[in-house]
């Protein structure tokens, strides 16, 4: 009897070892760089290949040149809305960062705080008037006005048939002049992912 509650209690204690070993976390990190698709969701590369691929088409274009030519200057550019309107949340903030990265660092235009941001530095102005000396105050209105304004949307359309799911992804941006709200640029970029999951067997 005493054995046979041995056995017992060392098939209990093997059992529970199992159940935690099977519960413990496993963290790889991994290159920022990698594409890595888990549930086949929008994620951090879909945002930084969109951006990159749709802002070199949109700075390979003659708009650039055109306003260079005529101001003998680089035209100065800011992001405004990118609406979401898919059906899952998708980090647009972390969209417009790596849109506008990719825009500062081509080199090619110059860019402007957005109106979040302004306010921010309007605030820092109004206190320097105040606090800062007058060698080192900046004062207002010396603002750079941007010449054009970049706004877009992403949409989503999913189609799923059983355990599989085709995910459709279309991003549209536009870049609208600020003196007659004339379009130079209109880019659409699209991603198609299956996600096939597979059935659980018993």
């Amino acid at each position: 009897m005493m054995r046979s509650l041995s056995s017992c209690s060392a098939a209990l204690l093997m059992t529970l070892a199992l159940f935690l070993a099977g519960c413990s976390t496993s963290v790889t990190r991994m290159d920022p760089s990698a594409v890595k698709d888990l549930s086949g969701a929008w994620n951090d590369s879909d945002s930084q290949m969109v951006a990159a691929e749709m802002m070199k088409d949109a700075l390979g274009r003659e708009w650039i040149s055109d306003f260079s030519t005529v101001n003998n200057r680089k035209p100065t550019v800011i992001v405004g809305e990118v609406r979401n309107l898919s059906d899952e949340h998708i980090s647009v903030s972390a969209f417009i960062e790596e849109l506008q990265r990719n825009l500062i660092n081509s080199g090619r235009v110059v860019f402007v705080a957005s109106s979040t941001e302004r306010k921010d530095i309007r605030g820092e102005r109004a206190d320097q008037d105040i606090n800062a000396s007058e060698a080192t105050r900046k004062a207002m209105g010396k603002e750079k006005g941007a010449d054009f304004m970049l706004k877009g949307t992403i949409n989503t359309i999913i189609d799923v048939n059983g355990s599989d799911q085709l995910r459709y992804y279309q991003v549209n941006l536009t870049l609208i002049s600020l003196v007659d709200n004339v379009i130079v640029w209109n880019g659409e970029k699209k991603i198609k992912k299956m996600v096939a999951r597979s059935k659980l067997r018993f």
